[in-house]
């Protein structure tokens, strides 16, 4: 006997049931029964009322055993609408780290994801992160420092961030499911999820690395499911589909709910939509005119589902768009959403079930995009059965509902495991304050998780299998910030000069909490440090210790008589690379510092600069012969004490000075430096100055010729 498989597509309005009899690779449509819900038993696609929701599938069990024999297995789906979608970024400091590696950038999406699934609790109390399945994740955009960048492996920077939409599916959905299910004698056979049904039979594994977009309209929301790289890749809904048309036409044309939708299903079969007003009027319109009536509200309709394929798909629109379901036959809508996703209108497409391939029917049942996704649901129950799979995450049982290929990042959402344990905290910054700015020292970043999956070492997106093994061994803990004086200094805080011939390196002087302190001292937690660096000659001098050659830089002066006198002849010169300077010249690395010192003076040496005699000589021909004549032209005391011409006069001496013979020479002066005496019998004589008459007391000078001449 060929086996048939019965599903139920579990609506907000109306259950529909669906008898498929399978042949090889090809499916047969036996029989479809539609019953519309007694009350509002169903809301948002999640059973409210599971004994309402129970009593329409046993009342479309009972009349499909009838003609089809006993039932017992199902297959169902949860709703599209039921999926929660949230948008979550994560940031993270990677200053100093290695370059960016794949496993990184796998630990950083699984840290959205999570983070997107917070976002869903965290107004909700009640609800805990495994309440939730995570049906699939997409990433908006990666950045590095701000910009976005394609990807962020082998990327390095001071930070990396990313933004994912992920999408949930709530696990009491699938719980009241069950519920319902086993009130009316039927056992789950199997599970899936709307879009997914309507996507396996719509779009061929071949076609899904296409992005595409799969929208079922129905009655209260429309359903969003995007493709790409061979996966479903997000999920969304709007509360915008076909009861807002129905609504629409109601309002112009004053027609009571049920009426405005039978009005609605003929604008596409006849060229005139008989109406009948609540005023009792009748009328027959044109369907184009009806349609004009209905622009506004399709516009509407196709903006809410443009936006959200947009905002699913990292604001691109998808290669092409697939509709489903009663509201897909909204008249114009394909043309209106191709405007409004700037695609082809080729590219914006109704799907009945004749586009199923290997499906035939009984021609009882209509060709019509409303049986697209019960369909869909029986044929994936068979094809792609999504079932339950256990797992141990570090020996903790761990049940995953399969709706995709599972990965070890799965197990860790289901398990509670947070991202944040893949990494080693890092270490605890290093707080202090250098001369009133406050600098922070980083502590080491974490070394990441080592993850192993069945004993071999795997990443987050390695896929999983039923009974598999996880175990999770903990990054370690980065070491404290850590550093030294040096550290916080600048090359240029330490200069290399040359002093007297001999290089120094000249370092700041610091002090931590007001002690000083070497530059290798470890620093702590909230220390106070000071740095003062030598900058000018005279501080660099100070820092090398050689401060006793200031001494000798002091200017050389004498106080004669009470009188200052500033003799920078004898005072030591200082040099910067050969040129004379000051004191307060800054000092650049690889300087060099000389000192050009002189020794204090004689008297002697005082007196010429001074331009003052000690002495007073000069040298004649007396007679013929050479004559010295030589007197006292100053008394210079020190402390009572009368110095000699030789005698050294240091700087800051006091002395006295007391000129003394200041007449000039004149020619009797002679006679006291020779012993040439008058002959006794003397004459007369004749005094001559270079051969010129003279007197005794005629002035003279040096190298002047002196003679007497007698007779």
């Amino acid at each position: 006997m060929t086996p048939k498989l019965f599903a139920l597509d579990i609506g907000t309005r109306s259950v529909v049931g669906i008898i498929l009899e399978e042949n090889g690779d090809s499916f047969h449509v036996l029989d479809i029964l539609v019953e519309e819900h007694k009350e509002r038993a169903m809301v948002d696609g999640q059973i409210h009322n599971v004994l309402k929701v129970a009593e329409v599938i046993q009342s479309v069990k009972e009349k499909l055993e009838k003609k089809h024999g006993k039932l017992e297995k199902v297959s169902v789906a949860a709703a599209g609408r039921a999926l929660k979608t949230e948008q979550a970024e994560v940031v993270m400091d990677i200053k100093n780290r290695p370059i960016f590696s794949e496993d990184d950038m796998n630990r950083l999406e699984l840290s959205a994801v999570q983070k997107a699934q917070s976002n869903l609790i965290q107004n909700d109390t009640d609800k805990h992160s495994n309440h939730y399945y995570c049906v699939g994740y997409s990433v908006v955009y990666y950045r590095l420092d701000g910009e976005e960048i394609g990807s962020l492996v082998d990327q390095q920077g001071n930070e990396a961030s990313i933004e994912v939409i992920a999408t949930f599916l709530p696990r009491v959905v699938v719980e009241s499911l069950i519920s319902a299910l086993k009130r009316a004698n039927l056992e789950m056979e199997a599970l899936t999820l709307e879009p997914i049904a309507a996507i396996n039979v719509l779009i061929p594994p071949s076609m899904r690395r296409l992005n595409v977009a799969l929208v079922d309209i129905g009655a209260g929301t429309s359903d969003i499911a995007l493709t790409d790289l061979g996966t479903v890749v997000a999920y969304g809904m709007v509360a915008t589909a076909g009861d807002e048309i129905t609504e629409a036409l109601s309002d112009h044309y004053l027609l009571d709910f049920p009426l405005a939708e039978q009005a609605k299903r003929k604008i596409n079969t006849e060229e005139f939509v008989q109406i009948h007003d609540i005023l009792g009027f009748e009328q027959d319109i044109p369907k184009d005119e009806v349609i004009k009536a209905l622009k506004p509200a399709i516009e509407v309709l196709a903006s809410a589902i443009s936006n959200e394929i947009l905002r699913l798909n990292n604001n691109k629109p998808t290669k092409a768009v697939m509709l489903v379901g009663g509201g897909s036959l909204t008249p114009t809508l394909p043309s209106v959403l191709a405007e409004k996703l700037n695609l082809p209108l080729n590219r914006v497409a109704v799907r009945g079930i004749d586009a199923i391939q290997h499906l035939t029917k009984e021609e009882h049942i209509p060709i019509t995009p409303e049986l697209v996704t019960p369909i869909g649901i029986a044929i994936a129950a068979k094809r792609a059965p999504i079932q339950y799979m256990s797992v141990q995450v570090n020996n903790q049982i761990v049940r995953l509902f399969e709706l995709k290929e599972m990965t070890i990042a799965d197990a860790f959402l289901a398990a509670n495991i947070s991202a944040r344990k893949l990494y080693g905290k890092p270490g605890a910054a290093l707080t202090v304050e250098v001369n009133g700015q406050i600098i922070h020292i980083p502590g080491e970043h974490g070394k990441p998780a080592v993850i192993q999956l069945n004993g071999v070492e795997a990443s987050t997106k390695t896929a999983i299998q039923n009974n598999d093994k996880i175990e999770l061994l903990e990054g370690v803990d980065g070491k404290e910030g850590f550093a030294t004086v040096r550290d916080l200094l600048d090359d240029a805080t330490i200069k290399s000069i040359t002093f007297q011939g001999v290089m120094y390196i000249v370092e700041p002087i610091v002090k931590q909490n007001g002690h000083k302190v070497s530059l290798d001292k470890v620093l702590q937690d909230n220390d106070k440090i000071t740095v003062e660096t030598p900058q000018t000659i005279e501080q660099v001098i100070y820092s090398i210790h050689k401060e006793n050659y200031l001494i000798q830089l002091q200017p050389y002066t004498v106080t004669i008589n009470n009188k200052e006198h500033f003799i920078p002849s004898f005072s030591s010169k200082l040099l910067l690379n050969g040129s004379q300077a000051k004191l307060t010249y800054p000092v650049q690395e690889n300087d060099i510092i000389q000192l050009e010192t002189f020794s204090s003076p004689t008297l002697q040496q005082l007196a010429n600069q001074l331009e003052k005699k000690l002495m007073d000589k000069i040298i004649v021909t007396f007679q013929n012969k050479t004559v010295e004549l030589m007197k006292e032209c100053a008394i210079v005391q020190k402390e009572n004490v009368q110095l000699s011409p030789t005698d050294i006069i240091p700087k800051k001496s006091n002395i006295q000075w007391q000129d003394i013979n200041n007449s000039p020479w004149i020619f009797q002066d002679v006679f006291r430096f020779t012993e040439w005496t008058m002959p006794e019998q003397a004459g007369s004589f004749q005094i001559l100055k270079n051969g010129e008459p003279s007197r005794f007391d005629e002035e003279i000078f040096g190298g002047d010729f002196l003679e007497i001449l007698f007779g």
